[in-house]
């Protein structure tokens, strides 16, 4: 018996997809289809995919055309199927052609003739109304804003707002956009939603005032920084049916959300400690240095850090006490310890003074280590006391991350989903509240 196996996402299943399949079982006897998951997916950039899984599952066993169905889970998984399987022939589409060659060595490569003029990206466009997106800011992290956005579908960046109209229109040039503005009233006309990126003491007030002219609005870290301000903003935009989500990019990547599934389900056991650092050495005349622009470590890179903490302990902690170096008014470096009633934590950040910038998650059966960066995780390890359980786990990171969260946003303006599971709006209050907590001088101790 002649054995051919082909891969695919299925997504919006077409007739494309039909006449791949019915070639690839013209080649053989038994066609084994690998069908991606989830996860694979959104780990290898495709962050578009309509139909879940089982979805797609059952569209491709509705053909008749495959005799079994498997689950493409990881990168080099095509290697173990063929040898698993006893697979004669792999065949694929003609896109990919030579891209699969390396399969050679161990079965017979063929790539199938596509059909024109139809694609599940085409589908997708046709089918998806386009969002025009605004950005606010013209710094460096909205210049990572724009090239993200060409890898989610149904999202069109549109328009920029600074405060300097000539930054505004050095922005909007260097990127095509069609419009700028030095008018935030005018800005917001044309627009569905807002990116908010500018400095830290502006976001409560752009934030506020996009959702009350009917605009959805994600906002940069610090969201804010104080729990009021925070809950005003998501009460206005749940009572008005707007999305109002905190650009926390970590918490929307494919690898971390996949160490909190790990822990949450108990392979390292129950959580006894999270430890989190992150550092970047500022020097000059920056914001990052200004007391009065709401500089210091703590403002800076609190956010990341504290989100780790919250995903994976929750937000009923019960103190919280900090430790300071200062210098010209900003803290340089802040350790943090957040106390819960069966855990510990700890955050260390670093304007001024390095350390190391990973993560660890210590339980009663073993520990989860990411290495610096972690908050770019792509890659992170399960250890237990015999080592040789333990599990190395690899993903992909994709451009700036900020693609990740951008789908999200707008996946919920879509649904009509308020509240994000990968960050939801009690953890981003949460967040806001240990910062003012700092902000107030609540349990510090200047070192």
């Amino acid at each position: 018996m002649k054995k051919v196996i082909t891969y695919g996402t299925y997504d919006l299943l077409h007739q494309g997809h039909i006449n791949l399949l019915r070639r690839a079982k013209e080649l053989g006897d038994y066609l084994i289809v690998g069908v991606t998951s989830d996860g694979f997916d959104k780990g290898r950039g495709k962050l578009n995919v309509r139909n879940n899984v089982l979805e797609r599952v059952e569209a491709v066993k509705s053909t008749g055309f495959a005799d079994e169905v498997i689950i493409e889970d990881y990168f080099g998984q095509k290697i173990d199927d063929i040898q698993k399987y006893d697979v004669d022939i792999f065949a694929i589409g003609s896109d990919w052609e030579g891209h699969f060659d390396y399969l050679n060595e161990f079965c017979k490569v063929v790539y199938l003739p596509r059909t024109e003029g139809i694609s599940s990206t085409m589908l997708r466009a046709d089918s998806q109304k386009v969002f025009k997106i605004g950005i606010v800011g013209s710094g460096r992290i909205a210049k990572r804003f724009v090239p993200e956005t060409k890898f989610v579908t149904g999202v069109d960046t549109i328009s920029v707002f600074d405060p300097s109209s000539s930054n505004a229109k050095s922005f909007a040039d260097t990127y095509d956009l069609i419009s700028y503005s030095d008018s935030y009233h005018d800005f917001l006309l044309n627009i569905d939603a807002v990116y908010i990126a500018s400095p830290h003491l502006s976001h409560f007030e752009y934030a506020m005032e996009a959702l009350k002219q009917g605009k959805h609005v994600l906002c940069e870290i610090p969201m804010v920084l104080n729990a009021s301000q925070a809950k005003k903003l998501y009460r206005y935009a749940d009572e008005h049916d707007l999305i109002m989500l905190e650009a926390n990019k970590t918490a929307f990547c494919p690898a971390f959300n996949h160490i909190v599934t790990l822990i949450k389900s108990g392979f390292i056991g129950d959580v006894v400690d999270v430890k989190a650092s992150l550092s970047k050495m500022m020097e000059g005349e920056v914001r990052e240095l200004d007391p009065l622009q709401a500089g210091g470590a703590m403002n800076e890179h609190a956010s990341l850090n504290l989100m780790a903490i919250i995903r994976l302990l929750g937000i009923n902690f019960k103190k919280v006490e900090f430790f300071s170096k200062m210098e010209n008014g900003v803290d340089i470096f802040t350790k943090a310890n957040i106390t819960y009633p069966h855990a510990t934590s700890s955050i260390s950040l670093g304007i001024g003074v390095k350390t190391e910038g990973n993560l660890v998650v210590s339980g009663t059966k073993g520990y989860v280590y990411v290495p610096a960066p972690w908050w770019l995780t792509d890659y992170f390890e399960i250890r237990f006391e015999d080592q040789t359980k333990n599990k190395k786990f690899f993903y992909s990171y994709d451009g700036d991350g900020l693609r990740y969260e951008i789908q999200d946003f707008f996946s919920m303006i879509t649904s009509k989903r308020k509240s994000c599971y990968k960050l939801r709006r009690r953890e981003s209050v949460a967040i806001a509240e240990i910062i003012e907590k700092y902000n107030n001088g609540y349990n510090l101790t200047i070192i």
